[in-house]
Order: C-alpha cells, then structure tokens, then sequence
C-alpha cells in the first residue's frame, strides 16, 4: 500500500507527519453505552457523521502503518478547529486532547485579522429561539430535492420555497448597495456564494438565481407536429443573470454553478454535472481563446481544470473569475478556497457541527485589504451569512440517555362497541362544473390572505456580529412592483390553471373576467401585507398560488354556491371505518372514550383543548349518538396550499341527530383550532366549498357538515350551538322557510311551497314531527320568504 500511494518514502525512516486539515485526523473511540454515536443521529446529520468518521479512520490508519514500517517521529496536526465532531463518539465541540496551541476563529475575529461575519441575531416572528434564517434549513428542508439529479428528475426554479426566495430577496438588497460601492471605488466585483447539499438543490437555486431555458409542457406553447416550444425565464436577480432580456446568454456568465466535492476528488467531471455546467464551460473556453489565441491551448484543457481555474480566480483581476458576482456551489467549498471577495454567504444545507459552520463561513472570512489607516489598524469588512447557525459561544453539547416510554394499545372495541362504527369517504380530489356563463365571485372572510412572515419567510432580519456595526435585511427594494403587474400575473395563473377547455387550451376569452374578479380581490380588502411584506412577494409561484387558491374558491362558491361538486373517491378503497383502527401508541396526552360513545377505546389527543371536546360531546347524550378522534382512522382531506397538494387531517366526527331521527343522522366534522394561520383559512375553504358539498353530493354517506371551534373556554356552549343550529336547519327546510332552499325548486313545486307559506298551519311533510311552538316562531320567517315570490 505505501509503495502504491507514497513511493517518495519508501527506504526513509523517522518520518515528520504535518495533517493539514488536522481535524479529520482522529483515532474511532470505542462505543460506550451513554456516549452520542452517528447511529443515534437522523438524515443528513447521520450521514455528514458517517463520512467524517470514515474519513477519520482511514488517515488514522494509514498513518499508523506508515509508523510501523517506515517509523514516525513526530506529528504535527494544523487545523482552525481542533475539536470533535458530533457523531465521532467524543463530546461535541471538545478539543483535542493533544493541542497545544489554540488560536480559534473567535481570536481572529476579535484580533481583526479577518472579515466580521454578521448573523441573524432578531427577527420580526415572535416566540421562535433562533431567527428562522440564522437555520433556514430547518425551515425549507422539506420542501427542497433529497436527491441528486439522477434521481430527482425535472426540477422547475419556478417552485422554490417562499421562504428561500425570501431569504435571497433580502441577502439580495445588500449585496446590490455593496456592489454599487465595490464598483464606484473601482474595487472589482463582489462575490455572492450559496452553498447547497446535492446538486439538485444547487441546479433549483442556480436556475432561479441566473435563469433557464427548458421545453414547454404539452399546453404551454407546445404540442403540434413541430419541434416543442422553448420556455426562456430570466433569473429573478438582475445582478446574476446569464442572459439578457432577449434570452441570448451573456458573453461572461454572472453566475457559476461548482460541484466542488467532485473537483476536489480529482476525479472526472459526472455526466449529469457536466451538461449543467455545458454553457459556462464553453464560455470559458471561447474568452480564453479571445485572451490569448491559442485555441488548442483551451481545447487541450479539460472540463474539470476548467473549472477548477475559475473557482480558484473568483475576483481576481485578470483572470477567468474576475467579474463572476455569485457562485453556487455543490458541497462546502471549504478547503483550499480563497477568493477575497466573498461579502454575502447562503447555507442551504445541514450543519450538524459548529466545525461545518465554521468552514463555510471562513469561505467569506479573507479580507480584502490589509493596508493599516491612519490610527495603525485594519478597517473594519463585513461578511454578511444567512442560512448557517454559527455560534460564537459553542460548547460541548452532551446527549444523555433517555428512558423507555410507555405504550399503550388503541384499537376498535368488536363486537360490543360496533353499534357504534363510523363510516367515511376516502376523498382523492373533486370535479369543479361551474355554469358557462358571466363569472361572478363570493368572497368572505375567508377569502383573506394575509401575507407575514411566518408565510414568507422573516422580512425584517438583523444581522450582527460579536463586535461592529450590525445591518438590518429587509424587501423594501421591492415595493415598487405595480399592482397592475402582479393581477395580470394572477390572471394568467388562474386562466391556465384552471379555466381550460375540453382539449386542455386555456379559455382566453375569459381572461377579462376574470381580471376583473382579481382586480375586485385586491381592491375589496382581501390582500392583507402586515410585518414588512409587499404585494410583491405574490409573484412567486407558491404565494401567488395561494391568492389564486382563494380567489378561484369565491369563483366556485359565486357560481356553483356548492351545487356542480362532487368529490372523487379512491377508487381502490373509497370507504374508510372506525373498525379498522389499530395502533399501539406512547403518547400521554390521551382521553378514555366513553363506552357509550365511541367505537375507539381511547382518544389520542394533540392539545388539552381536545380533551375539553371530549368531555363536552360525552356530556351531550342523546344529542350526539356517537364520536372518534381522528389519530389513526385514515380519515384526511385534500386540498391545496399555494401550488402544493396536501393532506388535512380534521379532528373529530361527531354523529349527531339534528331531528330527522337515527336513519339520517348529521355527520359533523369538527376541527378544535387555536391560532388560526393561513393553513387553516386554506382547510375551512376547501372543507365549505369542496369537500362537503362535494360528499353530499354522492348521496351515499349520509349528511355532513363542518364546524371550526375556535375559543377553549366556549367549546362546550359553541359546540351545542353548532349542533341547534343543525336542527334549526331541519326545521326551516320542513317548514319551507329558507329562501335560499326554495330556489332549488322547480316553478311548479315553488308555487304549491309559497302556497303554504302564507298559511303554515298546512305545511306538512316532515314539519308534521316538529312541534307547533316552532312553526308560530317560524311565521316570521314564513312572512319574509313570501316577499320572494314577487322576485319569482
């Protein structure tokens, strides 16, 4: 093996070993049974842990052959940060035992030899314990590609997360008045590097960042017998645009994209990376052909040195990266990289281990000048970093062993309790048939959408450091979009998304309607920026979504007013049963179910407000026939949230007898909620305009309703509201009072229902089980819906 990797030494005895990077260089410590271990991490920590551990092992043990066969005399590690990894099976962030000499990142701050990295230390989202972009990606990793380009297929940039496009947004605004500065100066470019976990993430971010070209899908400027159309959008960053506003690439790209892992490996350019990365390669090759007129020079340099030559220049004058502004990068770059003139850092990625943060923000840390000033010092230079949780104040973070919990089973009680079994549609979507005719909307609160920073993402961040000055993020940069803008931009989304023909062509002879029905949207109120945001933030594809998702919900509830809805079933299982529950569960916080009551042994509960339900729905026997909590029952909801489908799960469903007896008893859907965010506007909208017209549309799962309680100390009273106002229904409908029922009739069946209006004593039909007490309180009504016969 030495002969192989080191044949300089072979024949040398008492060698001195100088680690670089000595960090990576440490002996695998036994496992004990209460010391943390790569096995007791999760996801991408787990595997970080599991690289850096196998890293380890590998160096330590060449070394420790090195030292049997050729003899070692000593070793010298040299790292900026001599401590331990989380996951190596020593306490995180202790030194090494055998350092002698310390000299931390905090040291060189504080001694100003290097750049002051300013972090996110406040927001304006109150009760969090750390601004949402001193991490961000505990915030949009869910949302972000787990894998690779091989394996993750078409990406769109148009569907980045809000709250990453927000974090851009206002890294953005600085980086533009830094630039302006750099430039009148005559100082070269800044660099603006984000660092990213695979090189799907990097190409989404890339592709926002610098723009892209892609074939149309069927409907969108394609399809026919010729080649497919080509969609061209421009990067949302005007500074890291590749192209101009024709679509022609720039002769010198703004933006690069790196896998620097790959480059550092030594090994070939992969084939997926290297047709991303095809236009700057090219391009890069034709400017050195322009410098120097050699073209076999640049032909005989290969993809990888290519690209190694560029990253390696970032902001060097007279170079292949001198006036690159941003570069996205695959991996840390976090050794041997050292352009100076990196001023703003975006982590898109985990960062298990204050040495991970460390090394990328040391990316941004190299100054730009080391000309002292008049009093004999360095000017103090920024480096502005959002997205990397780095902590001044680090110490070993202990892991210490947690107790077994205890579980419990949950599960239907057969056969005594199967009286009681509720059943339940499986919803998989709903079919939308809105009248051919003058669209009109009907907005209500609901119909709401307030734009904050929980939604977007933190739109008032200040950054600062241990010392110096401190600089507050924020989007005011983009208040001057016009409002005019942002409606033809919804108008466009709502007319291709959901007003299409039969052949799939949007209906363009619609779209002036429905510009007017946007326009009323906004000008009505509905649009509520508070905390710092802009109506802007409505172009980006998932909020913006959200606006149409509201607005197209008023279209159908103006039009159809829940008639023209039917929910679609899953086709291999389209009825779910509380007989099928059965689970074993460790939850505490749970409600013994009344045997009476509830199918389910046992209520498994999210919050005490839940268990206050229970109590109050066991205490309205016979009123309520039976309930089950939703945990376990398979019973959700489909509905939207911006561009994205999700799946709602409600918490209750209560069987309640509105007084049309045992044979058609009311299915209540009942959603126990506190804080109410514009998730739950999204679930009510969907529950009211969808889903249960859309199931009462079947005629087979009986009748069902939704309520939404939404006070602790009311849930008991608001609850039996709910449930009279159930059997007030029933009553109106027997009686013929509702005028809004009477229009579903047809003009011979109106007529015979006025007729008996004016004289209630006659009306029969189901209103012969209602008392006479509640027909003399219904004449009043009776009284006000004969007004509608004249409107007939």
């Amino acid at each position: 093996m030495l002969q192989r990797v080191v044949p300089s030494l072979m024949g040398m005895r008492n060698v001195l070993v100088m680690n670089d990077e000595g960090h990576h260089c440490y002996r695998e410590k036994p496992r004990e049974s209460d010391a943390p271990d790569a096995a007791d991490l999760k996801g991408d920590d787990r595997k970080e842990a599991e690289r850096n551990n196998e890293a380890a092992r590998v160096w330590i043990s060449g070394l420790e052959i090195v030292a049997r066969k050729l003899g070692v005399a000593r070793v010298v590690d040299l790292s900026a940060t001599p401590f331990f990894l989380r996951g190596s099976g020593y306490a995180e962030g202790t030194l090494f035992p055998w350092t002698m000499s310390d000299f931390s990142l905090m040291d060189a701050i504080e001694c100003g030899i290097v750049k002051l990295p300013r972090v996110p230390v406040a927001d304006n989202i109150p009760g969090a314990e750390m601004p949402m972009f001193r991490n961000l990606w505990e915030h949009i990793r869910a949302e972000m590609p787990k894998t690779g380009r091989k394996k993750a297929g078409a990406l769109d940039a148009t569907t980045i997360p809000t709250k990453l496009e927000t974090a851009l947004l206002a890294l953005y605004g600085p980086y533009e008045l830094t630039s302006a500065r750099w430039e009148q100066a005559g100082a070269g470019v800044p660099c603006f590097i984000v660092v990213c976990s695979n090189t799907s993430s990097s190409k989404l971010v890339y592709d926002y960042i610098a723009g892209f070209r892609r074939e149309a899908p069927r409907g969108e400027g394609g399809g026919g017998d010729g080649p497919p159309a080509v969609v061209f959008r421009n990067g949302r960053l005007p500074l890291f645009r590749n192209f101009d506003d024709h679509g022609n690439p720039l002769p010198r790209p703004n933006t690069i994209l790196i896998d620097s892992e790959q480059l550092e490996s030594g090994d070939a350019l992969d084939k997926d990376f290297r047709a991303m990365a095809a236009d700057e390669i090219e391009r890069f090759r034709s400017e050195i052909i322009e410098r120097t007129g050699d073209r076999q020079s640049a032909d005989n340099l290969s993809d990888q040195e290519l690209l190694r030559e560029v990253m390696n220049t970032v902001g060097r004058p007279g170079r292949l990266g001198e006036r690159v502004r941003c570069v996205v990068s695959v991996s840390m770059l976090t050794e041997g990289w050292d352009a100076n003139s990196v001023t703003h850092v975006l982590g898109l990625r985990a960062f298990g281990t204050q040495l991970l943060c460390e090394q990328v923000i040391g990316r941004a840390l190299r100054r730009q000048s080391y000309d002292l000033n008049e009093e004999g010092r360095f000017n103090v230079e920024y480096a502005d970093v959002l997205g990397i949780p780095f902590d001044f104040t680090a110490k070993p973070v202990p892991a210490p062993p947690q107790p077994p919990r205890e579980t419990i089973h949950v599960h239907a009680v057969r056969p005594d309790r199967d009286p009681l079994a509720i059943e339940f549609p499986r919803v998989v979507g709903y079919r939308v048939e809105l009248p051919d005719e003058r669209l009109a909307a009907l907005f209500s609160d609901d119909s709401v959408l307030e734009l904050t920073p929980e939604l977007t993402g933190a739109t008032h961040t200040e950054n600062a450091g241990i010392i110096g000055e401190s600089v507050n993020l924020d989007l005011a940069h983009t208040g001057s979009v016009r409002t005019m803008r942002i409606v033809y931009e919804l108008t466009q989304r709502l007319l291709e998304d959901r007003f299409r023909d039969g052949e799939g062509r949007p209906k363009y002879h619609l779209f002036g309607q429905i510009k007017r029905i946007v326009r009323q949207w906004f000008d009505e109120g509905y649009l509520v920026c508070s905390g710092g945001t802009y109506p802007a933030q409505l172009l980006h594809p998932s909020v913006g979504a959200r606006a149409c998702e509201h607005i197209y919900k008023g279209i159908t509830l103006g039009m159809a007013g829940g008639r023209g809805i039917l929910a679609e079933l899953d086709p291999w299982n389209p009825t779910g049963s509380t007989a099928s529950v059965g689970f074993r569960t460790s939850k505490t916080l749970r409600w013994q179910a009344d045997a009476r009551l509830c199918h389910v042994n046992w209520a498994i509960l999210d919050s005490d407000w839940e268990a206050e339900l229970c109590r109050a729905v066991e205490g309205m026997r016979p009123r309520v026939r039976a309930y089950v909590k939703n945990h376990g029952l398979g019973f959700d909801v489909p509905y939207l949230m911006g561009a994205t489908s999700h799946r709602y799960r409600p918490d209750f469903i209560v069987l309640c007898d509105d007084g049309r007896g045992d044979e058609d008893l009311l299915r209540l859907v009942v959603e126990v909620k506190g804080y109410r965010g514009e998730d739950a506007k999204e679930k009510k909208a969907t529950m009211d305009a969808y889903w249960v017209p859309g199931v009462n549309a079947l005629h087979r799962y009986g009748r069902w309703a939704f309520a939404e309680l939404r006070e602790v100390h009311k849930i008991e009273s608001d609850f039996a509201a709910r449930v009279e106002r159930a059997v007030r229904e029933v009553i109106d409908r027997a009686s013929c009072t509702s005028a809004s029922d009477i229009r579903i009739f047809s003009p011979r069946t109106r007529t015979v229902l006025l007729r008996r209006l004016r004289s209630p004593t006659k009306c029969g039909g189901a209103a012969a089980s209602a008392t006479r007490g509640c027909f003399r309180a219904g004449m009043m009504t009776c009284a006000r819906a004969s007004m509608w016969w004249w409107w007939w």
